[in-house]
């Protein structure tokens, strides 16, 4: 089913409101309302419509931006396991480094 055929049929059996922010398309404006894949699989048009649903660009594009955020997770630890990814710590050491030397601050205040 080629996009333009899925799309007229989700626009016939769906409601005409963005299934994620809830505002309502008619008109003009019905071309900001676009077809969404839940599985992402835009092979997957069954006629009845069960894998689509109807997001405004801003929403569709929110969905798909999550989605991809989602594919560069680490998935290999639950988030009960979560551990740290930092590796450079640049103010580890920033304590030793402000510390003045005790020799090098009577020095300072003889002068």
């Amino acid at each position: 089913m080629k996009k333009e055929e899925y799309r007229n049929q989700a626009l016939k059996i769906l409601p005409r409101v963005c299934a994620k922010c809830g505002r309502e398309f008619s008109g003009k404006k019905l071309r900001e309302l676009t077809v969404h894949h839940r599985d992402h699989n835009h092979r997957n048009n069954p006629p009845d419509g069960s894998n689509w649903e109807l997001l405004c660009f801003y929403c569709h594009d929110n969905e798909h931006s999550r989605f991809l955020d989602a594919e560069w997770l680490d998935t290999q630890y639950p988030d009960t396991e979560k551990r740290s990814t930092v590796i450079n710590t640049p103010f580890a050491d920033l304590k030793k480094l402000l510390r003045v030397p005790v020799h090098k601050r009577e020095k300072d205040e003889a002068e």
